[in-house]
């Protein structure tokens, strides 16, 4: 465990799977946790489980996104940590995706992802704060996998919005990094990776022989926001087994 206490983290999309794994970690990790959410019930949920305010952000939704991110700061203080782990996938073949399908995703992993770390940063640079960023991205943003070319093709986009964004903010002292997963068992990819046949179609591409779980994820996050990490930026980390070195 890394050290977070005294700081304080959003992250985006907490409410279930690989974010709430996320927003456990940083909470036992000491930092005090805001958790977003678009729907009212879960960010109360959230709220309650870490003692902290309800956060109601639509990451698509550029007006409900700088409300959000205003309203938190002036009512709540200085946010030091950020999470973007608000995304969506929508597997498809290649010849088979329309715009709308597209768009959703686009606006959500990168859209959304860069206008929340912006919204921050602005404050961040105003307050002289060093703040710290981790990117959810995937190992889909750097080898190519069936069905997953939007999804793909946003993962790529922010791991190198990570890396530029690493690069014109280093002179104010804001770390930005991201975290690259293969594929991981939570309730909402359970449907997906329960297919019969599929898990052993998987594995057999990660020489650890194995699919992630949200655990071998949420303590990097941590790690990577701590000042344990302090001269690291720019880095996007490959939590997949090894999928990638092929």
């Amino acid at each position: 465990m890394y050290s977070l206490a005294g700081k304080t983290a959003l992250v985006t999309g907490a409410q279930g799977g690989l974010g709430a794994a996320i927003a456990d970690e940083l909470h036992f990790s000491g930092a005090r946790v805001f958790g977003t959410s678009r729907n009212r019930d879960d960010a109360e949920l959230m709220a309650s489980k870490y003692g902290t305010a309800p956060v109601v952000l639509d990451v698509c939704d550029s007006k409900s996104l700088k409300s959000g991110v205003k309203s938190l700061w002036d009512k709540e203080g200085p946010i030091h940590l950020l999470c973007n782990n608000a995304g969506i996938n929508a597997p498809q073949a290649a010849l088979d995706v329309d715009e709308d399908s597209w768009q959703r995703v686009m606006d959500t992993n990168v859209n959304g992802t860069f206008f929340v770390t912006q919204a921050l940063a602005r404050y961040w640079v105003a307050e002289g704060i060093h703040g710290s960023v981790v990117n959810i991205g995937s190992q889909a943003g750097t080898v190519a996998i069936e069905e997953r070319v939007a999804y793909g093709a946003s993962k790529a986009a922010v791991a190198h919005m990570t890396r530029v964004l690493a690069l014109e903010w280093g002179q104010y002292g804001i770390r930005v990094n991201a975290v690259a997963p293969t594929f991981i068992w939570t309730d909402l990819t359970a449907a997906t990776l329960s297919r019969p046949g599929m898990e052993e179609q998987l594995t057999s591409r990660i020489p650890l022989g194995r699919l992630g779980l949200p655990t071998d994820v949420a303590p990097a996050v941590a790690f990577l926001m701590s000042e344990q990490a302090g001269m690291i930026t720019g880095h996007v980390l490959a939590i997949d087994g090894g999928y990638t070195i092929h």
